[in-house]
C-alpha cells in the first residue's frame, strides 16, 4: 500500500520541481543514486520499469527507502499497461507514470487512490487524462512534442493543467527557465541529471555535487520568475 496519498505526491512534485528518473539492474547502484538525489533535496523519485525483474528490484528498493530515507516518495515509471501498474501497486508504489495514455491504468490507480501521470502529446489527450483523474500530466517526449512553446500554448486555454515534461529537459539555467516560464509544474530528468560517466565510475561524491548544483539552478530560476 502506498505510504503517501496522491495529493501529497502531487504537492511534493510541485515543490521539488525536478523529478529524478532512473533505472539500473544493480540494486546497490540504485541505492547510491537515490541517496544522491535525496541529499540534493529530491523527495520524489521515479524508478523506471525497464529490464528483467525490474519489479523485484523496485520492491526491495521501496522497503529500503521506507527505512533509510523515510521522506522519499518512490514511484514507478515506463508503465504501459494496467497489469504492470497493479503489480507495482502491490509493491507499494506511491505513484505511476506512463509514457502513454492508457485508460485501464487510470482505473487501477484511481481504485487505490494512487497518483497516475500519463504521457500525452496533444491537448485532446491531456483533456481526456484530466477527465480520468490525472492531477499532473506528463508530456513525452517533451522536446519532440513542441517543448516549452507547446506547454505555453496548452496553458493558454487550460491554465489549470499541471504539466511535467520528460525528454529534452536539461540542467541548465536557460533550459529550466524556458520550461518553468512556460508554466510547467515540474520536470522529469534522467540521464541529464545522472551522467553515465558518474554511474560507470561510481563517483558518488562528484555526482552529489552535480545534482545539488542542478537543484540550485532550479531554485535560482524559480526565484527569478517570481520577481
Amino acid at each position: 500500500m502506498a505510504r503517501f496519498t496522491r495529493i501529497e505526491v502531487a504537492l511534493k512534485m510541485s515543490e521539488c520541481g525536478i523529478i529524478p528518473v532512473f533505472y539500473h539492474a544493480d540494486i546497490q547502484v540504485c541505492k547510491e543514486v537515490i541517496r544522491v538525489a535525496y541529499a540534493a533535496g529530491a523527495r520524489v523519485f521515479e524508478f523506471t520499469n525497464r529490464g528483467d525483474f525490474a519489479h523485484e528490484l523496485f520492491g526491495e528498493l521501496n522497503k529500503w527507502a521506507t527505512q533509510e530515507l523515510p521522506e522519499m516518495i518512490l514511484g514507478v515509471g515506463s508503465v504501459v499497461d494496467a497489469a504492470t501498474a497493479a503489480l507495482y501497486l502491490q509493491l507499494g508504489t506511491n505513484f505511476v507514470v506512463s509514457p502513454l495514455l492508457n485508460e485501464e491504468i487510470a482505473k487501477v490507480c484511481n481504485r487505490r487512490k494512487v497518483l497516475w501521470s500519463p504521457g500525452c502529446g496533444s491537448l485532446s489527450e491531456i483533456g481526456r487524462a484530466e477527465e480520468l483523474g490525472a492531477e499532473i500530466v506528463k508530456i513525452f517526449p517533451g522536446a519532440a512534442v513542441g517543448g516549452p512553446a507547446f506547454v505555453k500554448a496548452i496553458k493558454g486555454p487550460c491554465p489549470w493543467t499541471s504539466i511535467m515534461p520528460t525528454g529534452g529537459v536539461e540542467p541548465t539555467e536557460e533550459n529550466l527557465e524556458a520550461w518553468f516560464k512556460a508554466g510547467v509544474t515540474c520536470v522529469g530528468m534522467g540521464s541529464n541529471l545522472f551522467p553515465k560517466s558518474n554511474i560507470q565510475s561510481g563517483n558518488w561524491e562528484e555526482l552529489t555535487v552535480f545534482v545539488q548544483n542542478c537543484y540550485a539552478i532550479l531554485r535560482k530560476v524559480r526565484t527569478q520568475l517570481k520577481k
